[in-house]
C-alpha cells in the first residue's frame, strides 16, 4: 500500500510541476509582447487557457496550481509594482481578485463536466463488462477491477455471499492490495434476494472518494447486484434443464 500511494502522489506532483510549466512557457510571449502593448485584461484572459487547459488535462488540483502560478506572473510581470509581488493599487488587487475567483471557478466548472462524462463513460463500460460475467465470481472480480482503476484505489473488495449467509466469493483488485483500517466506503449489495454482499474501497491518495449515498455509488451497487442475482438465476436455470436431461435419458 505504501508503494502505491508514494507512486500515486508522485505522479500527482509531475502532473502538478507540468502544469506550472504551462503556465511559465505561456508567460514567455506574454513577457516579450508586454504590459502596455496588450493590456492587463487581455493578459488575464490569456492566462485562463493554460489554467482551463491543465484543469482539463490534469485535473482539479494542477489546475489550481497553474491558477495560482498564473496570479503570482500575472502580479510579479504585469501589475505595478512590477518585479516584486507587491500591488501598490487597489486596481491591482481588484484584477488580482477577479482572476483568481475567475479562474477557479473555470477549473470547478471543468472539473464537474469531467466528472459528469467520465461517470457516464464508466456506468456503460461496468454495465457492459458485468453483462459479460457468467458466474458470481467473475462478477464479482470485475465489478472490483472496474471500481480500482476509476477511483484509483488503494484496494477494493468485492463480498458476495447468497441467501445462506456463508461467505462464496471475495474478489479484490489488485490482487496483492491492502488496506488500512476500516474501509473509506462500504457500499451494500442488495438485490430481490435482499442484502447479498458489500464493496469495500480504500481510497487512494490521487481521487477523492465520492460519498456512500452518492447517485454514483448507488448506480454501482445496485449494477453489481443485479449483475450477481443474474449469474444465481442463470445457474439455477441451468441446474434445472441438466436434472431434466437427466431424467429424460434415464
Amino acid at each position: 500500500m505504501k508503494k502505491i500511494r508514494l507512486s500515486n502522489l508522485s505522479r500527482l506532483l509531475s502532473m502538478t510541476f507540468k502544469a506550472v510549466i504551462v503556465v511559465a512557457v505561456t508567460t514567455i510571449p506574454l513577457a516579450l509582447i508586454g504590459r502596455a502593448t496588450l493590456g492587463e485584461a487581455v493578459i488575464a484572459l490569456v492566462y485562463l487557457v493554460p489554467v482551463a487547459w491543465s484543469a482539463n488535462r490534469w485535473g482539479q488540483l494542477p489546475g489550481i496550481s497553474a491558477a495560482l502560478s498564473a496570479a503570482l506572473f500575472f502580479d510579479f510581470l504585469f501589475i505595478p509594482p512590477f518585479y516584486t509581488f507587491a500591488v501598490a493599487r487597489l486596481e491591482g488587487w481588484l484584477v488580482m481578485a477577479i482572476f483568481l475567483a475567475v479562474a477557479t471557478i473555470v477549473v470547478e466548472r471543468i472539473q464537474a463536466s469531467l466528472t459528469r462524462a467520465r461517470e457516464a463513460i464508466f456506468m456503460y463500460e461496468l454495465n457492459a463488462a458485468l453483462c459479460e460475467g457468467r458466474t458470481p465470481a467473475a462478477v464479482a472480480q470485475m465489478a472490483a477491477k472496474n471500481l480500482q482503476q476509476l477511483f484509483q484505489a488503494n484496494l477494493v473488495n468485492v463480498l458476495y455471499h447468497p441467501e445462506d449467509k456463508t461467505l462464496s466469493v471475495v474478489a479484490s483488485e489488485p490482487p496483492k492490495g491492502t488496506g488500512t483500517g476500516r474501509p473509506d466506503r462500504c457500499l451494500p449489495l442488495v438485490n430481490s434476494w435482499g442484502l447479498v454482499g458489500e464493496i469495500q474501497i480504500w481510497r487512494g491518495i490521487y481521487t477523492e472518494l465520492p460519498a456512500e449515498d452518492s447517485r454514483m455509488m448507488e448506480n454501482f451497487a445496485a449494477q453489481t447486484a443485479q449483475a450477481l442475482e443474474r449469474t444465481r438465476a442463470n445457474e439455477a436455470e441451468r441446474q434445472i434443464i441438466g436434472m431434466a436431461l437427466s431424467s429424460s435419458r434415464k
